[in-house]
């Protein structure tokens, strides 16, 4: 079965959240068992032999809807999960870093007792637009001395250039999008 599934899954909505902007909506793969399950399961096809060949051994995701796909397959592929959150969300000590939004900027933070140096961490989040949120991931895990090895987004914007912006670590997403 190809990604029809997924397109037809995702709302659009147009002029969100400022005109001009075509909002791609992943809660509505959510609300389809079907498309759903077919992301788990291509997932599961993708990142199953990266565990078994150690490229991966633990998984890190960005809040919060990427925690909604990360979840489930750390469980099937016993693999710890890491979860970013947003500044002041976590109550122990944390790593923190800053990234680029388009008016400002944010931070993003990790307990710093969740990543153990060494570890090779698949980073998932559920879009991938500028890749601004998840190399902030990547250098929190890079703080701890751990290292993403594989980015995954169920969905990409690639006119945005988040494969240069994540280079040279390897990115992979389900469906990508082109234009507005």
């Amino acid at each position: 079965m190809d990604n029809r599934i997924l397109d037809e899954s995702i709302r659009r909505v147009p002029d969100f959240p400022k005109k001009g902007i075509l909002f791609y909506d992943i809660t509505s793969v959510l609300t389809n068992p079907e498309a759903f399950k077919w992301c788990l399961d291509k997932m599961l096809e993708i990142y199953r032999p990266k565990k078994e060949d150690g490229t991966i051994n633990a998984i890190a995701s960005v809040e919060s809807r990427g925690f909604l796909f990360a979840a489930p397959l750390a469980e099937k592929l016993s693999l710890p999960l890491v979860l970013i959150r947003k500044k002041g969300k976590l109550p122990g000590e944390v790593f923190r870093a800053s990234y680029d939004l388009e008016y400002g900027s944010a931070e993003i933070e990790v307990h710093k007792a969740d990543v153990r140096a060494g570890q090779k961490f698949l980073l998932i989040d559920d879009l991938i637009a500028t890749g601004g949120t998840l190399d902030a991931g990547k250098r929190l895990m890079q703080m701890a001395d751990a290292e993403v090895t594989e980015i995954f987004g169920i969905i990409g914007l690639p006119d945005l250039k988040f494969r240069e912006a994540l280079a040279p670590v390897n990115v992979t997403t389900l469906i990508d999008y082109h234009g507005a």
